[in-house]
């Protein structure tokens, strides 16, 4: 057993979870959607997990549950790395925020959201962050046509909208 390892097994006492060692030889926690907030609370505050490095989905498409979503977590003092990962179902893709933990998520769960739509309830200001605001769509779902939706109708809205007020003298 590693010194991370047995950090996180301390740290997450009586909480659900299974653990394995994923492909790339990080640590891996599975947690339920009800316990994934505790969890990375539990992995800050116990086990020194002081940074989240990324938020992001992975689509299992046309699988159910559709989403597995990570966190992946670092140790600046110890160079350690865990990744805490949650399945959601495509009608029910949403789970709890972790800015109040690390406010620096933000952009990270933006960028899921935009990409996914997973939720991030409780997210202070959860909105597109590369798409365009009025699109419908999430380009990262494996159920996205490759050759895109619709792709200049948004472009040609904010164009007509930017120009409305524009005269010829300018």
């Amino acid at each position: 057993m590693t010194v991370a390892n047995s950090r996180i097994e301390a740290a997450l006492v009586g909480l659900e979870y299974t653990q394995s060692c994923g492909p790339d030889g990080i640590d891996c926690i599975a947690v339920a959607r009800e316990v994934l907030h505790e969890c990375l609370q539990r992995l800050r505050d116990r086990a020194g997990f002081a940074a989240v490095t990324f938020i992001t989905a992975i689509d299992h498409f046309p699988k159910e549950p559709r989403f597995e979503l990570a966190h992946q977590l670092s140790a600046t003092e110890n160079a350690d790395r865990v990744r805490v990962t949650t399945r959601l179902n495509s009608e029910d893709a949403h789970v709890p925020t972790c800015t109040d933990l690390w406010p620096g998520a933000s952009f990270s769960e933006r960028e899921c959201f935009d990409m996914f739509g997973v939720q991030f309830d409780g997210h202070p200001d959860l909105r597109r962050l590369l798409m365009p605001q009025g699109y419908d769509h999430h380009p990262l779902r494996k159920d996205f046509p490759h050759a895109g939706i619709q792709p200049d109708r948004l472009f040609r809205e904010w164009d007509r909208e930017r120009r409305k007020d524009w005269s010829d003298d300018a």
